[in-house]
């Protein structure tokens, strides 16, 4: 999916990371830095292959905020839809997405699904969750018929014949809510379609109107799990390669409740275990956490976990759980300094202007060196420099001269 830097690209970039360090949904490879051994072998271990025919798999992501989790998570993301993968990019957090809840998670998955998207569709914006994800399915399937020489008439009912093979999906309930789904809108039955839809997002169920669907049971914390496993195995009879599901933990696990604490290993636990499973195929997990805090406990469940999640990722171990993301090999200075060069080729041709090279590379030293020195509490300092960078370059574009670090802007609060 890598396209030529034009200007409107690289001022979308530098807009995204110098508001606030987040990462831009398209252009991070452009400013990647350090996380090639970890893509390539996750491609050639697993997404070219393993997953793709028929494997699953858990990996732990370390990484603390403002330290790349998000950006490393968009890079897996990318590599999922070179090979045809559906994807969930999932934020949780306490408020709107809990792990500790399982029917939230399933939520979460379904309200974030994503076919794989074009250039274009990224940066036009896109519609995420299992309602745009069947109507894109219909769309491309019509065009696929149309294409064959099938009559414009006999399109629906050629569409509702493949949707007659969707079989042996674990939860009937879900299977015809599906078939319904698909049924309905082509109908242009638009309240049907919205109540049916309403199920699959797991917000309600009401028998009066769900029971002539099919549909004839909830989705809750008994059934969730269910649920998912047969979201995954649905996907691939759309033709899709799979699942790879990206969570992203916005909060800190100790801040929780020692109740909900426990039902989120409970069910962290859980998922790692369906990856064993011989009905959970398709599927790679991703779980991004700022730190390994959450595992220390004494508890019997903290220990099934810290057991399942001991091992390490690396080129020589690619079975390894845990990717480190600070653990790179690479100096942090040399690591910050070729993030700020790629940043700065971004930007002068963001603005079609030329900076002085003494003068950005003097910001691009100085800054990593400061970074490092002011790194503080949870926030890291990959983020911290590269806001006060950008910020830099402003500076430098409109001055002519050397900022002082204190001079200007970019701390994140």
């Amino acid at each position: 999916m890598q396209v030529k830097l034009d200007q409107k690209l690289a001022r979308r970039i530098i807009e995204i990371v110098g508001a606030n360090g987040i990462p831009p949904e398209y252009g991070l490879q452009y400013f990647t830095v350090g996380l090639d051994t970890y893509l390539n072998v996750l491609e050639e271990e697993y997404i070219s292959s393993f997953i793709k025919e028929g494997g699953a798999s858990f990996k732990l992501v370390v990484g603390i905020y403002g330290g790349g989790k998000t950006h490393f998570l968009y890079l897996v993301r990318d590599l999922a839809w070179k090979y045809n993968f559906a994807t969930a990019y999932v934020e949780l957090s306490q408020n709107e997405c809990p792990f500790s809840k399982l029917e939230e998670v399933y939520k979460g998955i379904v309200r974030n699904i994503t076919p794989p998207l074009s250039y274009e569709e990224l940066l036009s914006g896109y519609e995420r969750g299992i309602n745009n994800f069947i109507k894109h399915w219909i769309g491309w399937k019509t065009n696929i018929l149309r294409q064959s020489g099938i009559d414009v008439k006999e399109i629906n009912s050629a569409i509702l014949e493949e949707v007659n093979t969707w079989k042996d999906l674990e939860s009937i309930s879900f299977a015809r809510a599906l078939k319904n789904a698909v049924k309905t809108y082509l109908d242009r039955e638009e309240d049907d379609f919205d109540y049916i839809i309403q199920w699959l997002l797991g917000e309600s169920y009401e028998s009066r109107i769900h029971k002539k669907f099919g549909i004839l049971e909830k989705i809750d914390k008994g059934t969730a799990f269910i649920m998912i496993r047969s979201l995954v195995k649905w996907i691939k009879y759309l033709g899709y390669s799979g699942l790879i599901i990206l969570f992203d933990e916005a909060e800190q696990i100790p801040s929780l409740s020692r109740k909900d604490k426990d039902r989120l290993l409970s069910n962290l636990r859980e998922l790692i275990d369906e990856c064993s499973h011989q009905n959970f195929s398709n599927v790679m997990i991703f779980y991004a956490v700022p730190d390994k805090h959450f595992l220390e406990g004494r508890t019997q469940i903290y220990e099934a976990l810290r057991q399942r999640l001991e091992t390490v990722f690396e080129e020589i171990n690619p079975s390894g759980v845990e990717i480190d993301l600070e653990k790179n090999n690479i100096n942090p200075i040399e690591f910050l300094v070729e993030v700020g060069k790629r940043l700065k080729d971004i930007y002068e041709i963001a603005y079609s202007h030329n900076m002085p090279p003494n003068l950005a590379n003097e910001a691009i030293n100085k800054f990593a060196e400061k970074a490092l020195e002011e790194r503080y509490g949870d926030i890291g300092y990959k983020r911290l420099f590269v806001t006060k960078l950008i910020t830099a370059f402003h500076y430098i574009r409109s001055r002519n001269s050397f900022p002082l670090w204190d001079e200007v802007s970019g701390t994140i609060k």
